[in-house]
C-alpha cells in the first residue's frame, strides 16, 4: 500500500517529516540525525504509529510537537537512541581508575573526605557497575564512606533495567575472574541471569538526565565517564558539553571519553591527556 500524497510505503518516512522529526530530536538532546537514518527511524518508529493509530509520519510530527506529544517525545528519544554497553568497556580505562585514579581518592575517603563519580551516558548500567566493582577492590569498605557513584541516561527504559540489576551478561568473558566474584550475588540455580550484588548496589544511583538540559548535581565531580555518548552530537554540542563537564569536574579530576572521542573546543585548554582517551582537569 502506498502513502497516496508521497508514493511511500504506508508508514515510512517521507522528507519533510524526516526534517522535522530529526530538527525535534536535535532540539530535545542534541543527537543529529543524517539522512542515513532515515531508516533507522521508519524502522523504530512505525510500530509507534500503528499503536496510537496515525495513518503517517506528517500526523506523528503534529502529535509529537503538540502539547499533549510531550511523553512521546520521551518515548521517541527513547527508540531512537543506541544502547550498546558491556561491563569492562574500554578495559584500558578501569585498569587506570584502580592503579592511578582511585587510591589518593580512596585515602581521601578514609580521612572523612568527599568522593564522586559520575557515569554520563550510562545506558543500562554496567558501566557504573563496572566502576563500582574496581572502587570496591580498592577500597572494600567504599559502602561505609562517603563515596558515590552516580550513573545518568536519557532513556528511562535503560534506568529501569539498571535500577532492577540484574544482568544476562554475568559470564561475560570481558570481565576479570576476581571482579565477577565480587560483582553479583546468587542467582536461582540454572539462570545465567546474575544480580548484581548489594554491596555494590549502595555505592550507585541511577536516574534519567538529558545532557542537553540542566544539571540539578550540585558540587563537583572527581571523576566523570562520558563515553562513546558525544560521537552522536555534532562539533558545537560537543564544545558545549565539554565546557560544562568542566565546569563540574574538580581539579586534578578525570574524564574518560570514547575511544574514538576527543575533546575538542575553547574548553580543550582546560585539560591535559593523561593516559588513552583519558583527561586531566587542570
Amino acid at each position: 500500500m502506498l502513502h497516496p500524497a508521497a508514493g511511500l510505503a504506508l508508514n515510512e518516512v517521507d522528507d519533510r517529516s524526516f526534517r522535522r522529526l530529526a530538527e525535534r530530536v536535535y532540539a530535545d538532546c542534541g543527537i543529529v540525525l543524517s539522512d542515513g537514518k532515515r531508516n533507522l527511524v521508519t524502522s523504530r518508529l512505525a510500530r509507534r504509529l500503528r499503536d496510537l493509530g496515525l495513518a503517517d509520519f506528517d500526523a506523528y510530527c503534529q502529535f509529537v510537537e503538540s502539547p499533549d506529544g510531550t511523553e512521546e517525545r520521551r518515548r521517541m528519544i527513547s527508540l531512537l537512541t543506541t544502547n550498546v554497553t558491556k561491563f569492562f568497556r574500554e578495559a584500558h580505562h578501569f585498569a587506570s581508575l584502580e592503579t592511578e585514579v582511585l587510591p589518593p581518592l580512596a585515602k581521601r575517603a578514609r580521612a572523612g573526605g568527599r568522593v564522586r563519580i559520575w557515569s554520563a551516558g550510562c545506558s543500562s548500567g554496567q558501566e557504573p557497575y563496572s566502576i563500582a566493582v574496581t572502587v570496591r577492590k580498592v577500597m572494600p569498605e567504599a559502602a561505609q564512606h562517603d563515596v558515590r557513584i552516580l550513573g545518568t541516561d536519557i532513556d528511562p527504559e535503560m534506568i529501569r533495567v539498571g535500577r532492577a540489576a540484574v544482568y544476562p551478561d554475568a559470564g561475560d568473558a570481558q570481565i576479570p575472574p576476581e571482579m565477577r566474584r565480587l560483582m553479583f550475588g546468587p542467582g536461582p540455580a540454572g539462570d545465567a541471569a546474575r544480580p548484581i550484588a548489594p554491596e555494590l548496589r549502595a555505592l550507585v544511583t541511577l536516574t534519567e538526565l538529558n545532557l542537553m538540559q540542566d544539571w540539578p548535581m550540585r558540587g563537583k565531580f572527581d571523576v566523570i565517564f562520558c563515553r562513546n555518548v558525544v560521537i552522536y552530537f555534532d562539533a558545537p554540542t560537543q564544545a558545549r558539553l565539554w565546557s560544562r563537564f568542566a565546569e563540574v569536574l574538580a581539579p586534578g579530576g578525570f574524564l574518560f571519553v570514547g575511544h574514538s572521542e576527543r575533546v575538542s573546543g575553547p574548553s580543550a585548554s582546560l585539560f591535559a591527556p593523561a593516559g588513552v582517551t583519558q583527561y586531566r582537569r587542570l
